[in-house]
């Protein structure tokens, strides 16, 4: 199976670019699977209803979200209504929507995605993101009951990803990090066959600060005042993520390419 992961989508100029090229990226990639995180796609903080549904119709199976999940209120009550749209595995247990499902793919085979929030430097504890984890992952082992399983991983400190790596290396088929904004160059298939990477990087303008509009962050930085709200920037998006090639026998993954396409950054894959 070839699955597609895209990581955050940043404001109006990422959701152009989803609208506009995930479909020609699907069909260059043979995409049997696609999953993009979509938590600042609104404003650059959250994701609304009808932001969750442009994702979907651009081509997306399953949209995940992170810390920012329920900025957008609208959120509430539409992630409890739309499966395809994930919530973090350990928020609060009040918490509408769910954070792991089984989908299908067009040929019928099963993919699980599983969205967590990592503890380290966040800002708010949530909680245990491993124990939480393992359970979904000891419930649907791939090659078994799944044929693919895919952990993305919403945390700041890269290791706390690295760890989760390693703890589900041989148990998923995936495990790939979201949150920070910007690609990491570790991709790579893990001893156990477990395909990874630190952090996705973003679908955003690149001409930014993680995603933002320079003036208020650059600001900020430099004289520790603030002025102004942060803004997203709205140049022309690069599309960042991985393409991971899996067993369906095993669910492991044979292959790993980082994915960039379009905007500020060298093209791959």
């Amino acid at each position: 199976m070839r699955i597609l992961f895209l990581g955050d989508v940043m404001g109006r100029s990422g959701r152009r670019a989803i609208t506009e090229r995930l479909a020609g990226l699907k069909a260059r990639l043979k995409a049997d699977f696609t999953i993009v995180n979509g938590e600042n796609a609104s404003g650059g903080m959250g994701l609304t209803g009808p932001h969750a549904r442009l994702i979907l119709d651009a081509g997306a199976d399953c949209v995940t979200l992170g810390d920012h999940a329920f900025d957008q209120k609208d959120m509430l009550s539409f992630v409890a209504e739309e499966p395809r749209v994930l919530r973090p595995l350990n928020f609060a247990r009040e918490a509408p929507g769910r954070g792991h499902r089984v989908f299908q793919d067009a040929r019928g085979r099963k993919v699980l995605v599983v969205q967590a929030l990592g503890q380290v430097f966040m800002k708010r504890p949530f909680d245990d993101p491993f124990s939480a984890v393992d359970q979904v992952l000891r419930a649907h082992p791939p090659g078994g009951l799944v044929q693919a399983a895919v952990v993305d991983f919403h945390a700041e400190a890269t290791s706390e990803k690295m760890a989760m790596g390693h703890f589900c290396d041989g148990r998923a088929s995936l495990v790939v990090g979201t949150h920070t904004h910007v690609p990491t160059a570790d991709t790579q298939v893990l001893p156990r066959g477990t395909a990874y990477q630190s952090d996705a990087g973003m679908c955003g303008d690149y001409d930014s600060v993680i995603g933002m509009d320079k003036a208020e962050p650059m600001r900020r930085f430099l004289t520790g005042m603030g002025r102004d709200r942060f803004t997203p920037a709205e140049g022309e998006a690069t599309l960042s993520g991985v393409l991971v090639v899996t067993d369906d026998r095993t669910g492991l993954a044979t292959e790993i390419r980082p994915v960039r396409d379009g905007g500020r950054l060298q093209p791959s894959a």
